[in-house]
């Protein structure tokens, strides 16, 4: 009886754990204050001050590239709007412009996604500021059956797809893909 007792103590005991709350993954949590990665769906706003017929928006494709006059094609996947600015300058003054001066910003921020226990799943335009509560807002609401404590997010840092549980308050960035679980009671 005693034996019964301890096997059936310790199959509860596997079990409370699996229920356990995870701790959220430092690397989502961190990355917040990381200057933004242009990436696919992106259109930036480039100045070549002085030279009207360089200057324009110019969308990011499919392989991270954008194509310029003169210069071609500029790889700008996973580069800061800084590190963009730079390698545009270096190019223009390989034998274009004696002393070009860049600038780039971020003119349209590619779509985020939102999947499971919302009311509207899909594909929703990014908006400055928002946390994974307010991408709930925007997908309609949180359906009846949805866990409202926290989501799952998806996000690639470094070239790497990295997953983690993460707080409703959690800031999202374009690109992102947010699940949300369901609820168990």
């Amino acid at each position: 009886m005693r034996r019964m007792a301890a096997v059936l103590g310790v199959i509860l005991m596997a079990f409370a754990s699996g229920c356990a709350t995870r701790p959220y993954p430092v690397d989502m949590t961190a990355i917040a204050d990381q200057p933004y990665a242009v990436g696919s769906g992106d259109r930036l706003r480039i100045i070549v001050f002085g030279q009207d017929s360089l200057s324009n928006s110019y969308s990011v494709d499919a392989t991270g590239h954008i194509s310029m006059p003169l210069i071609g094609l500029v790889q700008v996947n996973g580069m800061s709007t800084a590190a963009i600015q730079h390698v545009i300058e270096e190019r223009l003054r390989g034998g274009y412009l004696r002393e070009p001066r860049v600038s780039c910003e971020v003119e349209a921020y590619r779509p985020f996604f939102i999947l499971g226990e919302v009311t509207t799943a899909g594909q929703y335009p990014y908006v400055n500021g928002m946390t994974v509560q307010t991408a709930v807002a925007i997908a309609g609401g949180f359906s009846p059956r949805a866990s409202q404590s926290s989501a799952w997010l998806t996000r690639v840092i470094d070239g790497r797809q990295t997953v983690g549980e993460v707080a409703m308050n959690q800031p999202v960035q374009p690109g992102d893909t947010i699940q949300i679980r369901e609820r168990f009671f």
